[in-house]
């Protein structure tokens, strides 16, 4: 269901929002830069999107106050829609290929937004979720951020965050979080703390330009949120009031509850975008500040999601499709709605545009400026083809992939071998909930988007940072120790929070002694810890019960890029540690 042609009938009354002409002067090379996205807030959960519960007023206002992109896509998961729009190249090119399994560390070659407004002396920060490498050299503060205030991983309370996960239901409450790579301890809701912190790295850059990258972790699970904006949504039913929309799925109790509690979280954040918007003002800055905001991915939980078919992880427009919008007052004071499809892959390219820096020539972008849409100008690259997939570890060959071409979607959710009357073709304009497939009655349409969708399929899988995964270096002068993540771990397929489960970390080792030291997920008793480091083996028997960690001294190990296997064997079980800590020692 479309609703975007209403916003421009929103009033603009906000006082933080008022986007009064500039005076007649020549625009700033440099403007501020403000980044927004939100985790797992799907293209339903606004007001100004056609959502009947949900009480969105900052974001509505912003929307109707902004040039809002009404065809916008990004990936259908969380990691791979960060790496492109910090790279404005497709994610498979970076070496982004899933959320966890080691397919979350991006590789290093990347040059990122921050590392770009870096060299144009920007002063660069980042509060919240950046989950594209826990350890050097992937960490936000290697790759080009100033300040650095994050959760590991994919998400608070996941097994890669090790500082939550151990506190379950309270995991978004009064968290160890990691500020430029060293832990520290937060009191309050991390919604508010990131909005806080990203506030204050604002004021006391106020007279330079800045990046400011607030990704927040929220709605994502787990599903916590102060109590406030739980009793805004506890009596309703977000299932009813939506009779006249398509494609709203059947909801549980379960789900519905599940929607009472994402819509509070995304009340919250709009609370602290407010606050944040007040501030700009505030500080005379909001004229001459980029703000965006989007969302990384559709919802996870069943709800409401504009009439589009599909979610979270789906290839369907329900999983990728978002809000996008950008303010600037200084140069464009105008609000309006652009039509023409855009991708997170365009960001970057078009802050490179509206602020005149020169773009890197030695890579392939995947992304447009969007800068002749901001003026009003036609494109040529109203049509170019779309790639969407998803699966764990690497693309499954024609299932829940697409190719996006102008009106058309052709969708596989199919096998490798599958015959081409297996595929779906849509047609989004007459058919925007894609449900009628027309592969039938346009064969021709239907090969032409799979041939383009062959030719960009076998161009990314033989991307070379996704042949040549990224190791993780142990041994660094610059993380010393280095704790190593289930959320970075390969091995078996869906390897989370299991006991008995074949995993391993890919990694690169300095020469040197270490300490190594093994924390499980449950305690264990006697065994025997073996430690796999290449060609190298050490093993160790450990005595007593109850034991949460065993650790592992003088272990000597050569220089080179290999595998880290580590397993506990005590009762018959073979045991995955929880996470591995390595030290370098002093020779």
């Amino acid at each position: 269901m479309e609703k975007f042609s209403l916003l421009l009938s929103l009033s603009v009354c906000s006082v933080f929002l008022a986007c009064s002409k500039p005076e007649k002067s020549e625009t700033p090379d440099k403007p501020n830069i403000i980044l927004i996205m939100t985790d797992d807030q799907g293209y339903g959960d606004f007001g100004f999107t056609g959502n009947r519960h949900v009480k969105t007023p900052v974001l509505d206002e912003l929307a109707a106050n902004s040039i809002l992109f009404n065809s916008f896509y990004v990936s259908p998961v969380c990691a791979p829609t960060r790496a492109s729009l910090m790279t404005g190249r497709q994610s498979l090119r970076t070496g982004i290929r899933d959320t966890y399994n080691g397919g979350a560390i991006m590789h290093t070659d990347e040059v990122t937004i921050a590392e770009f407004l870096k060299k144009a002396n920007y002063t660069t920060g980042i509060f919240g979720k950046w989950h594209l490498g826990d350890n050097y050299p992937s960490r936000p503060m290697d790759q080009g951020f100033d300040e650095s205030l994050i959760h590991l991983s994919g998400g608070m309370g996941q097994v890669g965050d090790i500082t939550t996960y151990f506190k379950g239901d309270s995991s978004y409450f009064n968290p160890i979080l990691w500020q430029n790579g060293k832990q520290k301890a937060f009191e309050g809701y991390c919604s508010d703390i990131f909005a806080t912190e990203a506030m204050n790295f604002i004021k006391q850059n106020k007279a330079n330009p800045f990046f400011c990258y607030l990704a927040f972790n929220a709605p994502h699970t787990p599903l916590q949120l102060p109590q406030k904006y739980y009793d805004m949504y506890k009596d309703i039913d977000p299932s009813e009031g939506f009779k006249d929309v398509d494609n709203l799925p059947e909801m549980t109790e379960r789900d519905k509850e599940d929607a009472r509690k994402v819509y509070g979280m995304v009340s919250n954040i709009d609370d602290n975008i407010g606050k944040l918007l007040t501030q700009l003002e505030e500080l005379g800055i909001a004229e001459n500040t980029i703000l965006i905001f989007m969302t990384d991915n559709g919802p996870q939980q069943k709800r409401f999601t504009g009439g589009m078919r599909g979610r979270k992880t789906m290839v369907y427009r329900g999983g990728v499709r978002v809000p996008m919008m950008l303010r600037y007052p200084q140069k464009y004071p105008e609000a309006k709605s652009i039509n023409v499809t855009a991708t997170h892959m365009d960001i970057l390219p078009t802050l490179a545009a509206i602020c005149n820096l020169e773009l890197p020539k030695d890579r392939e972008l995947d992304g447009h400026s969007l800068l002749p849409l901001l003026e009003g100008k036609e494109v040529s690259w109203a049509d170019r083809p779309l790639f969407f997939s998803w699966a764990r570890r690497y693309p499954e060959l024609y299932n829940n992939v697409a190719l996006q071409m102008g009106d058309y979607r052709l969708v596989g959710m199919t096998d490798f071998d599958a015959e081409m009357t297996d595929f779906e073709l849509y047609n989004i304009n007459s058919d925007p909930g894609e449900e009628v497939n027309l592969n039938v009655e346009q064969k021709e349409v239907a090969r032409t988007l799979k041939k383009e969708f062959d030719k960009q399929y076998h161009s990314l899988i033989s991307s070379v940072h996704l042949v040549n995964q990224p190791p993780i270096v142990v041994g660094a002068e610059q993380e010393n120790p280095i704790i190593l993540n289930r959320n970075d771990a390969g091995g078996e397929r869906g390897i989370w929070a299991q006991e008995e489960v074949y995993g391993k970390w890919r990694v690169s080792v300095n020469e040197g002694k270490y300490k190594a030291v093994f924390k499980f997920i449950k305690p264990v008793s006697s065994g025997t810890m073996y430690l796999e480091v290449g060609s190298k083996v050490f093993k160790k028997v450990f005595e007593g019960e109850n034991l949460e960690r065993v650790e592992m001294n003088s272990i000597k190990l050569s220089q080179g890029t290999c595998d880290l296997i580590p397993f506990y064997v005590s009762a018959g079980k073979r045991i995955f540690p929880f996470y591995v800590e390595m030290e370098r020692l002093q020779n």
